[in-house]
């Protein structure tokens, strides 16, 4: 069989097609998304390809039917409808105000702008007021609602997870962004927003009840990662020479009450070095999570009996984690049974 590139670090859904990569069809899942609900939350561990999966919405509501040719989506779906797309991202950047928060959320609102050929100034630094005229604009250039994609939403919090102080103020921040989307429903067609922690509605998404939260819902296990059906069919090419089960005893440990699930990140530098190492672990464990469990002097041989349910892995916010939710949500710790 023919062997493709190994998409290592590739995040966006063209270059991934147009480049000869390998790619595994996650687009009947954007179909039933689509079909199914309005707001939409995911968490996942950081390089577990949420990126990517919010680069294909924004593909497909935008129309772009070019890019899913041979795909599930090609044939179910509705390309005449062309959808404005804004993008909001908080993967990069570190920030210790919220000056500076304001700051990077109004440059991405300008951003989007100008993507959209929409004129946009901002005209206050009172950021759900921007958010909301942008909304308002690009509703009205394109006659179709609006389609909103967050990336990374929670990363400024747990960037400053161990200074509450400024922890409080990215959480503040945030709030008073997402706080547009209950009064714009009228205009939204779609919202999704993805991060590695879930906070409580309260404290994040405060009136947004409709908000649904598919982390833990099986018919979305698969909407991020590998599959085993996806190691034996598309990476086929790449398994001469490495034992099956091996592969399998050392990745396939994640689960969200669904099939066992792959890291990308660590099978592809498997691919790539034929090696097996903790590659995921190895190349990125975040400094804050470390420094976390040290100030709680927190004994972690006690999670291998830990028996938990829903409410104790989504009691998550700024002033009140518990070690065994931080560790779930961030990847280090799983499902074994239910």
């Amino acid at each position: 069989m023919k062997r493709k590139k190994l998409p290592i670090g590739i995040q966006t859904f063209s270059q991934m097609i147009e480049g000869g990569y390998y790619y595994v069809d996650k687009t009947h899942l954007v179909k039933k998304l689509a079909e199914g609900g309005k707001y939409y939350f995911l968490s996942r561990p950081r390089r577990f390809g949420k990126s990517l999966f919010l680069d294909t919405l924004a593909e497909a509501f935008a129309g772009n039917r070019e890019l899913f040719k041979g795909l599930y989506l090609e044939n179910n779906w509705d390309w005449t409808k062309k959808h404005p797309v804004i993008r909001i991202s908080f993967a990069s950047g570190r920030f210790k105000d919220s000056e500076q928060l304001t700051e990077h959320i109004n440059a991405l609102l300008e951003e989007n702008a100008n993507r959209l050929n929409i004129e946009f100034k901002i005209v206050t630094q009172t950021v759900h007021i921007s958010f909301k005229k942008l909304i308002e604009e690009a509703y009205k250039k394109y006659n179709e609602r609006v389609v909103i994609l967050v990336d990374e939403y929670d990363k400024p919090i747990l960037d400053n997870v161990t200074q509450a102080d400024i922890a409080y103020l990215m959480r503040d921040g945030l709030r008073e962004c997402y706080s547009v989307f209950k009064d714009m429903d009228a205009y939204l067609r779609f919202v999704f927003l993805t991060g590695v922690s879930k906070f409580s509605k309260v404290s994040i998404f405060s009136g947004l009840n409709n908000l649904l939260d598919i982390t833990l819902l099986s018919e979305f296990n698969t909407i991020c990662g590998y599959t085993d059906n996806d190691i034996d069919t598309v990476f086929a090419p790449e398994l001469e020479g490495l034992e099956r089960d091996e592969i399998r005893n050392w990745y396939n440990g994640y689960s969200w009450l669904g099939e066992g699930m792959y890291n990308p990140f660590d099978v592809l530098l498997l691919f790539k070095s034929r090696e097996f190492r903790s590659w995921w672990f190895e190349t990125g464990t975040p400094t804050f999570l470390v420094n976390w469990l040290k100030e709680r002097n927190f004994f972690t041989p006690k999670l291998e009996k830990l028996f938990a349910n829903e409410d104790l892995l989504s009691a998550f916010d700024v002033d009140y984690i518990r070690p065994e939710a931080m560790l779930w949500q961030t990847g280090y710790l799983t499902i074994k049974e239910q």
